[in-house]
């Protein structure tokens, strides 16, 4: 049995102690000094995305875990549901952090007051150490001090790094303690999605450019919603080059993609497309290429149309991650790559889509190479019958023809029926 299963048992017994306990001992924990009247105020009606100062990376729950005890760490951000807190108050300006896609809060496991303690998402107890005062620090950022340690959340060791644990430390106030609070709907330097089940109109084109080569992106390229078209005849050929090449680390952002997009766009690593809109999908809209286990190809926002086969196609390693985005008569939403030379356990995460019948399939994997698939708030206009399938599992080849050999809720294909609208 787990440490913290054993600690779970004493739960019930503590938590009301522990709760009085705090409001007697916040004075001896360091809190008077280290939070003044002044702190920052929430909107506890919203979500936000917490943005680290040191790394310039959100606070999310890991691998979309729904489970107590699910590890709480940095990465990229991408605004997804498992990047997004609710601040519950519970009276005297302490808070829970309640994550969006678990419904769970943010838990010092173990009832720790050492340095290192861990930060895990539990379910809510109200006990005092789920419990947070938001302290002020510079240029409108807040620390979040725990109420049973009076200790300061902090990324550990002033890691940059994806993945790096969200841990306490006694509260210096370092940039690696500090939050930037991103409201969702309100921006915060990246592109915020919509509300879930709710979705933008399509937009319309700034400006029209006529492509006749590959355009290589790194760092940013912002579209400014201008169409890009013509690199190819919008056939469904294989060869087809594609209309934009992003390199590791690349964004591309606010792009229409009109008739013609060949094959869309190739990430060769890690790369974010916010807000690109394919009007007609040539052969695929978007494949993530590239070798790296590491690599997270991110699409926020967008959507797509009229994809006769793929949308989305991955065919290296890494994750793939598609969220608050729009797509309508297609073949399949995602792929992974059924006979690729070269195989990998993929991953790929599809959160708050609207799809708009008519379609085939949102997600196809291959569950005997090691793929999982984790499927939440998706919204299916027009499919009374419920034709499309929302996960299907393969067996996949190196060469040949990849089989069906399953599809529905499993092991791999990880959603429940509950995360499935119609309308």
């Amino acid at each position: 049995m787990s440490r913290h299963s054993a600690a779970t048992r004493r739960r019930t017994v503590r938590v009301v102690l522990a709760s009085a306990l705090a409001l007697v001992l916040g004075g001896t924990l360091g809190l008077g000094s280290a939070l003044t009247a002044t702190a920052a105020s929430v909107d506890t009606g919203a979500y936000y995305v917490l943005v680290n100062r040191q790394s310039g990376k959100a606070m999310e729950v890991a691998d979309w875990s729904t489970a107590d005890g699910g590890v709480v760490q940095q990465w990229s951000r991408n605004d997804g549901s498992w990047q997004q807190w609710r601040f519950v108050s519970v009276g005297d300006g302490w808070y829970k952090l309640q994550n969006r896609h678990s419904g769970k809060v943010l838990d010092l496991w173990g009832w720790s007051t050492a340095d290192g303690g861990e930060f895990r998402q539990y379910a809510d107890l109200n006990g005092a150490n789920q419990h947070f005062k938001l302290g002020d620090s510079e240029s409108g950022r807040i620390r979040l001090v725990n109420r049973h340690s009076g200790k300061a959340v902090t990324v550990t060791d002033r890691s940059t790094a994806d993945g790096a644990r969200i841990t306490q430390l006694t509260d210096n106030n370092q940039y690696n303690q500090q939050w930037e609070l991103a409201k969702v709907g309100s921006g915060g330097g990246t592109t915020t999605p919509p509300p879930s089940g709710s979705f933008p109109s399509w937009p319309s084109a700034t400006g029209e450019k006529k492509v006749s080569s590959t355009i290589s992106v790194s760092g940013t390229l912002d579209g400014g919603y201008v169409r890009y078209y013509g690199i190819s005849s919008g056939d469904q050929g294989e060869s087809q080059p594609p209309m934009f090449q992003l390199s590791d680390g690349a964004v591309l952002k606010n792009v229409i993609l009109g008739t013609g997009a060949g094959d869309g766009v190739h990430c060769t690593g890690t790369c974010t497309l916010e807000n690109v809109w394919w009007e007609d999908v040539g052969e695929d809209a978007a494949t993530l290429k590239g070798s790296s286990s590491s690599q997270v190809m991110t699409v926020n926002g967008g959507g797509a149309k009229s994809a006769s086969d793929k949308v989305f196609q991955h065919n290296g390693p890494g994750r793939f991650v598609i969220t608050n985005f729009q797509v309508s008569s297609f073949g399949k939403l995602y792929r992974s790559c059924g006979n690729c030379s070269k195989q990998y356990a993929r991953t790929v995460v599809v959160d708050n889509v609207q799809v708009t019948a008519p379609g085939k399939s949102l997600v196809g994997i291959n569950s005997n190479l090691g793929d999982k698939a984790t499927i939440t708030n998706v919204t299916i206009i027009g499919d009374s019958s419920k034709k499309i399938a929302i996960c299907e599992e393969y067996k996949g080849v190196t060469s040949g023809e990849p089989t069906k050999i399953g599809s529905g809720p499993s092991a791999a294909c990880g959603y429940s029926t509950s995360s499935i609208t119609y309308r």
